[in-house]
């Protein structure tokens, strides 16, 4: 499934540097159809593709690394 097929806002790179707890909240505002999950940079996570999920990667200061996505 693509990201296209899924309902709501799928990309939000405005919050890359933002509080990790901060984007969440964001995300969920934005999208409710999504769970955002705060991920550390490093962890191993599984490669299913969700609708309903957005990972937020941060580093050890709890800082948003990568633009949040779908999937």
């Amino acid at each position: 499934m693509a990201s296209d097929e899924c309902k709501g806002k799928s990309s939000w790179p405005e919050l890359v540097g933002k509080k990790g707890e901060d984007a969440v909240e964001i995300i969920e505002k934005e999208n409710p159809h999504v769970n955002a999950v705060i991920v550390l940079e490093g962890s191993v996570v599984t490669a299913d593709f969700l609708c309903t999920r957005v990972r937020v990667w941060v580093d050890t200061y709890g800082v948003v690394t990568r633009v949040p996505i779908i999937g």
